[in-house]
């Protein structure tokens, strides 16, 4: 009502007996809301001095405590096409187990003799070597003949050289003789001239003289020839030893020549034999890679590549496998900013996805169904997410943790800090600083030990 009338009807009407008018001003109320609000605040104010945990929490997931026990998939080392698969997903394979079979789509390999055609290139290649040998043996024989021969002819040569000089030195004698006969017999000519001249000695007596001269002349004559032969001979026996042991050198140098050709060849051939042989070795190991098996136990998880006859690149995922045996660990990735309030071997709380829990972070005692873990390793390093990574293995002093937990679900992991008052919490939270320091008990009582 606006009450622009003289008459005002609530000067004249009492509104008391209502039960609106209690509700509208009667007091009574305002007193019990305010004990209540007077015990709240006390309430809140005695919570403000109530100790807090500190924590760090951070989003993960579950994986494995080490990388080979993770899910995995398996490559082909070579490209090929499926032909066959010897599986289906969600079967159990031991380690050896073929999964798939797999044909060739290269044309220098689709030849389904050719690890036999190898085999006879490398035998033939391999037999060429071998007679190579054969004939390097024939030559070392060779040039042995030629090097006894050599000496043979030599030693005849030089035995025939020591002929001719002896027979030089006989003949220098001979001449020598034949020079003092001719002398005496000159000496004895012109005696008998003399004596002749004189009447002592007749005219046939000097004609008997002069005869003699004549043939010790003649033999005289006769020894310088075979002087002079005997020399030839000598230089025909040095050009003989000269002329051997030429011509034979050339057979020698000939011999090793075809020796060393012969080694060459062998050396190639021994050559092309290995390439064949690791050629040869090469197309098994390409054989036997037409069957994919199982590098362990555990479980088909999915086929990558599913259509018979579909090709596929050398390297390129086929079959998805995950371990039978694994322990498991959680991933969870933390800000820089809190990184370093995270130890090796510090206590952290977990929360698995799908396994229903209450967690009050400041009371880690009041919480329930989160189970227990301890960091086993802080990556020094940022991922690309802008975080920095830490593992988590199960607490084995604890209960252990879900056995229908799968590798790959979520997980949510508090790292439980220092105790602090809930009013010194809530000035942190709106200031905006990170937790206290925080160094593990053990660690510092390692520090003091060092010291």
């Amino acid at each position: 009502m606006l009450n622009i009338s003289h008459n005002q009807l609530n000067k004249k009407v009492t509104m008391e007996g209502y039960t609106s008018y209690k509700k509208a001003f009667e007091r009574i109320h305002f007193k019990l809301f305010n004990k209540f609000v007077g015990v709240f605040s006390l309430i809140c104010l005695v919570m403000l001095f109530l100790p807090w945990t500190q924590n760090v929490t951070a989003d993960g997931y579950v994986t494995t405590l080490t990388p080979d026990q993770r899910p995995q998939t398996i490559q082909s080392q070579i490209p090929g096409r499926i032909e066959k698969w010897h599986v289906k997903e969600g079967d159990f394979v031991k380690k050896g187990d073929t999964i798939l079979f797999i044909s060739e789509i290269k044309t220098e390999y689709q030849d389904p003799k050719l690890i036999e055609r190898s085999k006879l290139q490398r035998d033939a290649k391999n037999n060429s070597v071998l007679s190579y040998k054969q004939k390097v043996i024939a030559l070392e024989n060779q040039s042995s003949a030629i090097n006894n021969e050599l000496r043979l002819k030599l030693s005849q040569a030089e035995n025939k050289l020591l002929q001719s000089h002896l027979k030089v030195k006989s003949d220098s004698m001979d001449l020598a003789a034949a020079g003092v006969n001719y002398k005496i017999a000159q000496v004895q000519y012109e005696r008998a001239i003399t004596l002749q001249k004189e009447g002592l000695k007749p005219m046939t007596d000097v004609e008997q003289k002069n005869i003699k001269l004549q043939g010790t002349q003649a033999k005289l004559i006769s020894q310088e020839n075979k002087l002079m032969a005997s020399k030839n001979d000598v230089i025909n026996a040095e050009i003989e030893i000269n002329r051997i042991s030429a011509e034979y050198a050339d057979k020698l140098s000939k011999a090793q020549s075809d020796k060393f050709t012969a080694l060459s060849s062998q050396f190639e051939a021994e050559v092309e034999t290995s390439k064949l042989d690791n050629r040869t070795s090469n197309y098994e190991i390409r054989n036997s890679l037409y069957y994919i098996t199982a590098p362990f136990d555990g479980y088909v998880n999915k086929a990558i590549r599913a259509g018979i006859g579909e090709t596929f690149k050398d390297g390129e995922s086929l079959v998805g496998i995950m371990p039978v045996n694994y322990d498991l660990a959680v991933e969870t990735f933390v800000e820089p900013l809190d990184l370093p309030l995270i130890h090796k071997g510090e206590k952290i709380r977990i929360q698995f996805d799908g396994w229903p829990a209450i967690f009050f972070s400041g009371w880690p005692n009041a919480a329930f169904g989160t189970f227990a873990g301890k960091v086993v390793a802080v990556e020094t390093f940022i991922s690309s997410n802008g975080k920095f990574r830490v593992l988590i293995a199960p607490d084995e002093t604890e209960n252990a943790w879900p056995k229908n937990v799968r590798v790959g679900s979520g997980a949510y992991t508090i790292a439980l800090l220092e105790d602090v008052p809930i009013w010194y919490e809530l000035w942190r939270k709106l200031n905006g600083f990170p937790p206290n320091y925080y160094t593990p008990e053990s660690k510092s009582v390692e520090n003091k030990s060092k010291q």
